[in-house]
C-alpha cells in the first residue's frame, strides 16, 4: 500500500485558517477603531455645536441684561422727571395764592391796625402787629375770619405799650391758617 502523509496538508490547512482569522481579526479592528474615530467625531462635533449655542445663549442674556438695566435707569429718570414737573406744576398753580394772601391781608386790616412782621411756615401765617385798641384787633379777627383765603384766627398775645406820654399801643401775636376757596369748595362735595 501506498503511503499518503496527510500532516503536510492539515497543516497548511490550519495555516490559512489562521492566516483568514487573522485577517478578519485585523479587518474587524480596523472597522471598530473607524466606528470608534467616527463617533468620536459625531460626539466631539456635537459637543462643540452645544457649546457654540451656550456662548451665543450668554451673549444674548448679556445683552438683555443691559438692556433691561438701561429701561430701569430710564423708568428711574422718568419718575425723577415727572416727580420735577409736578412740583413745578404745584409752585406755577401756587404762584398766585401768595398774591392773594396778600390782598386778602390788606383788605381785612381795619384803620388803626397795622403789621410788623409776618411768617408763612405752611399754610400756618404768624402775624405781629400793633393797634390803637383792642376793639381793633377785635375787627381784623372778625374780618380775617370772614375772608374766603384766610380762616381760624387765633389771638396768642396782646400787650399794651406806651410809647410817650399821649401814644398808646396794643401790640398782639396772631395765627391764621392759608386756605383756597376752591378746595374747599371740592371737599364739601366729597
Amino acid at each position: 500500500m501506498a503511503r499518503i502523509n496527510l500532516l503536510p496538508w492539515r497543516e497548511q490547512l490550519r495555516e490559512e485558517r489562521k492566516q483568514r482569522f487573522l485577517v478578519a481579526l485585523a479587518g474587524v479592528l480596523i472597522v471598530a477603531a473607524g466606528v470608534v474615530f467616527l463617533g468620536d467625531q459625531y460626539f466631539s462635533n456635537a459637543i462643540e455645536r452645544q457649546d457654540a449655542r451656550n456662548a451665543f445663549i450668554k451673549k444674548e442674556i448679556a445683552v438683555l441684561d443691559a438692556r433691561i438695566k438701561e429701561i430701569s435707569e430710564l423708568k428711574t429718570r422718568r419718575e425723577q422727571l415727572i416727580e420735577r414737573m409736578k412740583i413745578i406744576q404745584d409752585l406755577q398753580g401756587n404762584r398766585p395764592i401768595i398774591g392773594r394772601v396778600f390782598d386778602q391781608l390788606v383788605r381785612t386790616l381795619p384803620d388803626g391796625v397795622y403789621f410788623t412782621a409776618l411768617k408763612m411756615k405752611g399754610k400756618s401765617i404768624s402775624i405781629v402787629g400793633a393797634a390803637e385798641s383792642n376793639n381793633r384787633v377785635s375787627n381784623l379777627m372778625r374780618n380775617l375770619d370772614a375772608s374766603d383765603w384766610l380762616t381760624s384766627p387765633n389771638l396768642t398775645e396782646v400787650k399794651s405799650v406806651t410809647a410817650g406820654a399821649v401814644d398808646q399801643a396794643n401790640v398782639f401775636q396772631l395765627t391764621v391758617q392759608q386756605t383756597q376757596p376752591k378746595l374747599e369748595a371740592e371737599e364739601a362735595k366729597k
